[in-house]
């Protein structure tokens, strides 16, 4: 939504309709996302943002939001997830100061849908990034940062309680650019035919994996899942982000995840896993790339020509 020539909320739902797209991730102003998915059959993810996590610490307040986002709709729009924040870490400097009021936040949204009869329908959950993460190579050694520890564990205890999913951002592209010596470029984009000394052919599995047994280590025996929440791949604004690149990263993703291959540790099932992003968004701040994420121009023609 960060964009000045994005289509209407009302055309957007069309154009997903238009392209078999059934699932969506969307983040805020969700007010004006909602009306336009009544009827729609689309699931939806819908993102609280950081900024309001504070105020959500007030029962009340979580109460006044779930009625407002989700009880209004929840007849009319398949509300599958709330994600309570994204990517907020006591090691990122962009997102610590949500830190704590993150775990209030998630209880007292839990706490609202379960008092509303919704909670095996609409599931709660929050979106991390991997920078919570120690000793990922190989994924097997991985485990949450020490410094980290007393903030996730409660979290993903909470959402094992819950039976509800842990959402994770996974960038392959990140891991590229950030360590292109020891990160080859076909690892990234799905196309190394041979396994590394690990076991893996890419980086997209390597990374989840390296979450799975973050999980397995900080709560024992482990039935959490994870959604993966964001993925994906910039068409242009560094080295590595080309048409080309993004082309063949949204295709072989899609492919693996859609395919009952799993990964090394959880193999046998697909993965549930949302590209990022719909649209290119010209006002996006940070690098630029980030303004080239979409797998669609803002005049809604595909990027990549992608089947989904």
């Amino acid at each position: 939504m960060n964009g000045n020539d994005l289509p209407s909320p009302i055309d957007v739902v069309a154009l997903y309709k238009a392209n078999s797209i059934t699932k969506m991730r969307t983040y805020d102003p969700i007010t004006e996302t909602l009306p336009a998915l009544k009827g729609s059959e689309i699931e939806v993810i819908l993102d609280i943002p950081n900024s309001k996590l504070q105020s959500l610490g007030d029962p009340q307040e979580a109460d006044n939001w779930v009625t407002t986002n989700v009880m209004n709709y929840a007849k009319e729009v398949k509300i599958r997830y709330i994600n309570v924040g994204n990517e907020i870490s006591p090691v990122n400097n962009g997102t610590s100061q949500f830190v704590p009021f993150l775990l209030p936040a998630l209880t007292n949204v839990q706490q609202s849908i379960t008092k509303s009869g919704l909670q095996d329908q609409v599931k709660v959950s929050t979106a991390i990034e991997t920078g919570l993460l120690a000793n990922t190579y190989p994924p097997s050694q991985s485990a949450f940062r020490e410094d980290t520890m007393s903030f996730i564990k409660p979290i993903i205890e909470l959402l094992k309680q819950n039976n509800a999913s842990l959402q994770a951002n996974i960038y392959p592209y990140f891991g590229y650019i950030g360590d292109p010596e020891h990160v080859q470029l076909p690892y990234a984009l799905f196309t190394q035919e041979q396994p590394d000394p690990s076991g893996y052919t890419n980086l997209f599995d390597a990374m989840l994996d390296s979450i799975y047994y973050a999980i397995d280590k900080a709560i024992g025996e482990n039935n959490v899942e994870i959604v993966v929440s964001e993925s994906g791949w910039p068409s242009e604004g560094a080295v590595g982000a080309t048409v080309e690149n993004a082309a063949t990263y949204y295709t072989k993703l899609m492919d693996h995840v859609k395919s009952n291959n799993g990964t090394l540790h959880r193999p046998g099932k697909p993965i549930e896993t949302y590209l990022f992003a719909m649209f290119d968004e010209n006002l996006k701040i940070g690098a630029d790339t980030e303004k080239h994420f979409g797998v669609f121009h803002p005049d809604k023609t595909q990027k990549y020509n992608l089947s989904f």
